[in-house]
């Protein structure tokens, strides 16, 4: 076999090897047996178009083509022509099954069921690969950058996945990797021979182990850097991958890995849950309540409002403390209790999020956990999941009166700037109901209560779990008109009708108290899946509403006649009233940089820690990131640092002795194959001085001034290797930088950009390696 049909093999291992990565997110896994079968037709394909030989263009095409047919007989070949040669119909069909696929992913957690349309999609995706890899590595010999495809396959996997088996797939895609390339490295070497400027080999059986020693430093080498790179992550601060929903069984499925969250919307699930036709059991729970109709269990917040979807914002998470800072705006004026939950998950329920009554001051759970300040909420890290899990949470029953909610001042200026923007793709209409159903109201209490009652009860809304959500900046214009959904549009609509009343606003995902059970425990099911607004008033913190007809429980505090009020009417200050600023500090002012980051001041607004998180980040956090990136830049610049360094020593300044002289001569010798070597002319050993560098004038095209340099160069290494007494030439380290700058002029920018961040001479650092390690071990070994 020869090296190039080896070269391919391993291109096909190293991408069969990387998309088995893909394993997890699929059931059954029995894709990759089909996808291996493809990928070891196009690899023959390819083989076979390069024994011809074709141009490598031609190559290329003639495996794209034959993956098409592959793909067409597999899953278009009834609407193809003869079963195999893809039409119109079929490429309609390729789109109709990749639109499924796309929502199958949306619908399913992870493992998702292995439809048509995520098989076309997972096995389209690795031919794709494998024919990118296999044009890289094998058609243009070019291994390194092969890598980029393989990593972009291993990360899609590994962000949806995730899981313990993290690791083994890393080692599989990187063994993959390491292997290719030494595929190469051992057809390139196999192709120069042995190389020119090294030191003298003793014979005997020490020198047959000289010419594999490169490769055994190389594999070690790669196999010290897949240890580094598994195990440096344990200790260096994680960066998180947050929420990436599935849609089935539950809310969200994810991992949250670390320092941040960035979430994408939790609520795709939403209609689903609602519309299950069993309502299975999510969660029990016993608490020292008996108000549990308002026992809202409470995911996760949706704060980031683009105009076509609800979705968290990137947070930072730290450590679960002990005890929760006091919620955010809430003063000591306001009626609180303290109650206690203890909640039970189902074993099949894998949720990111750890629902929890709002707002919670103490979880007591194992598990690793963390707590995300702002939206006070705990979410799972290195594949934490509620599956199974068993934990208490004390949190508050906050019981604010309808005269507190109408005379609270305006929230903070970063407050409002924060959670009441709204984007300028929203249509006028939100805006104009808005106005309108609240007219005549004198406080922003009002204008949520009369909101509330719009959607509840007056504005005659149907609720209908059968509405499709809806996607785009008209979808909430769209339900203003149809009057008809289901909580994800009474929610939706009401928060964004809110911002653009000037009252701060966000969208709480999660779970209705559920049902009473005979034993004194509460059920929460799927259909209990729930979403509501949240309001923010000064002095209160964030309140819920609840705009949806026939759901949940309505807040005391927003019917007309609350029970308990000493006032029969609410005031109604004016907007005005609260402008002006107090002359005593406020909370938030007087609160520390440390307090402020962990939202434990009672007056900041989720804004401020959010602005401050990017001022107040943890130095030692930014430190070790610097250097950790600075580390990966030093490594990939390696070789390029290290073949300046070394042209610096061979070119530079050298002592007026006969061996000095010896010694630079021949260091610009090595420069000038060096160079050839960087610019795809391979040295030999086997030539002497002067043949090699006809040689490389031959085979590099050089201009006549470097042609004569070159061979001055030659000359002198003659002169050195062979003359009794030689005599020292002067200008060599020029003659060595000509030849430098005539193989750059004359190079493509891609092979001028090999040169000089990837040189093929580096491979003397491995060469240098082995030497050292001989040398020590023979020095280590007692004498025989």
């Amino acid at each position: 076999m020869s090296g190039r049909a080896r070269l391919a093999l391993w291109a096909a291992a190293a991408t069969l090897m990387t998309s088995c990565a893909l394993l997890p997110l699929v059931s059954p896994p029995t894709w990759i047996f089909q996808a291996a079968f493809l990928l070891a037709v196009q690899t023959g394909v390819g083989a076979l178009t390069r024994r011809v030989p074709l141009a490598r263009p031609l190559t290329v095409a003639a495996q794209a083509l034959v993956t098409l047919m592959m793909l067409t007989l597999v899953f278009a070949r009834h609407q193809a022509l003869a079963g195999i040669v893809p039409g119109p119909e079929a490429f309609q069909h390729f789109s109709d099954l990749l639109r499924a696929g796309a929502d199958d992913v949306s619908r399913y957690s992870i493992p998702a069921p292995l439809s048509d349309g995520i098989r076309l999609m997972v096995v389209g995706g690795v031919l794709v690969i494998g024919l990118a890899v296999d044009t890289l590595a094998v058609t243009y010999r070019s291994a390194a950058p092969a890598g980029l495809p393989l990593l972009a396959l291993y990360s899609v996997a590994a962000g949806l996945s995730g899981g313990g088996a993290a690791g083994l797939w890393f080692l599989l895609a990187a063994a993959g990797y390491l292997m290719l390339l030494l595929a190469e490295s051992r057809d390139r070497l196999s192709q120069w021979g042995r190389v020119f400027g090294g030191a003298a080999r003793t014979p005997g059986p020490s020198s047959a182990s000289g010419v594999v020693a490169p490769v055994r430093t190389g594999r070690r080498i790669g196999g010290a850097a897949l240890v580094v790179a598994l195990f440096v992550p344990l200790v260096l601060p994680s960066f998180g991958a947050g929420l990436l929903d599935g849609v089935g069984h539950g809310i969200g499925n994810g991992t949250g890995d670390g320092g941040t969250i960035s979430a994408v919307n939790p609520l795709v699930s939403l209609r689903d849950s609602l519309n299950v036709d069993e309502d299975r059991t999510v969660m029990t729970y016993r608490t020292d309540t008996a108000d549990t109709q308002n026992l809202y269990l409470r995911i996760v917040s949706l704060d980031d409002f683009d105009g076509t979807a609800w979705k968290p914002a990137q947070r930072h998470i730290v450590d679960v403390p002990k005890t929760f800072p006091a919620p955010i705006g809430l003063s000591g004026e306001v009626k609180r209790a303290t109650i206690r939950t203890r909640i039970a998950a189902a074993d099949w329920y894998a949720q990111d999020w750890l629902p929890m009554p709002y707002p919670a001051s103490k979880v007591d759970i194992k598990g690793n956990w963390r707590y995300e300040p702002v939206g006070r909420t705990l979410v799972g890290d290195h594949g934490q999941n509620t599956r199974g899990v068993q934990y208490e949470v004390t949190s508050l029953m906050v019981e604010p009166t309808a005269q507190q909610l109408a005379s609270a001042p305006e929230p903070s200026p970063a407050m409002k700037r924060e959670y009441t923007k709204v984007p300028d793709s929203l249509p006028a209409v939100v805006a104009r109901t808005a106005r309108e159903v609240t007219a005549g109201s004198a406080n922003h209490y009002e204008q949520a209560v009369k909101l509330q009652d719009y959607f509840a009860v007056s504005g005659n809304f149907r609720y209908n779990t059968q509405v499709r959500a809806g996607t785009g900046s008209a979808a909430i214009a769209n339900f203003l008109k149809e009057k008809e959904g289901f909580c994800v549009h009474f929610s939706f609509a009401m928060a964004s009708m809110a911002r653009t009343l000037g009252i701060p606003a966000r969208v709480a995902v999660g779970f209705t108290s559920g049902t009473p059970q005979a034993d004194g425990s509460m059920s929460v099911g799927l259909r209990d899946a729930h979403a509501w607004p949240e309001l923010y008033f000064e002095g209160v913190g964030w309140t819920r509403f609840e705009p949806t007809p026939s759901r949940g429980s309505v807040p005391s505090y927003t019917q007309t006649n609350t029970p308990g009020d000493t006032e029969s009417a609410a005031p109604k200050p004016a907007f005005s009233s609260s402008a002006a600023p107090s002359a005593e500090p406020s909370a938030s002012e007087s609160c520390s940089p440390q307090l402020r980051k962990l939202a434990a001041c009672p007056d900041q607004s989720s804004s401020v820690a959010i602005g401050a998180g990017d001022d107040d980040w943890p130095w030692t956090q930014i430190l070790v990131v610097t250097l950790a990136g600075l580390l990966v830049l030093g490594l990939l610049l390696s070789p390029m640092l290290w073949r300046m360094r070394v042209r610096a020593v061979r070119l530079g300044g050298h002592g007026r002795t006969e061996a000095d002289v010896a010694a630079h001569t021949l260091g610009a010798w090595t420069e000038v194959t060096d160079t050839a070597w960087d610019h795809g002319i391979g040295p030999t050993e086997s030539q002497t001085p002067r043949k090699a560098a006809e040689r490389i004038v031959r085979l590099g095209e050089l201009d006549p001034e470097a042609e004569a340099a070159v061979h001055r160069v030659a000359a002198a290494v003659e002169q050195v290797l062979y003359a009794p007494h030689p005599r020292p030439v002067s200008g060599l380290a020029h003659d060595a930088r000509v030849v430098g700058r005539s193989f750059s002029a004359s190079a493509s920018r891609p092979a001028r950009l090999r040169a000089l961040l990837l040189p093929r001479s580096a491979v003397r650092v491995i060469w240098m390696a082995s030497a050292a390690r001989t040398t020590l071990r023979s020095r280590l070994s007692p004498n025989t």
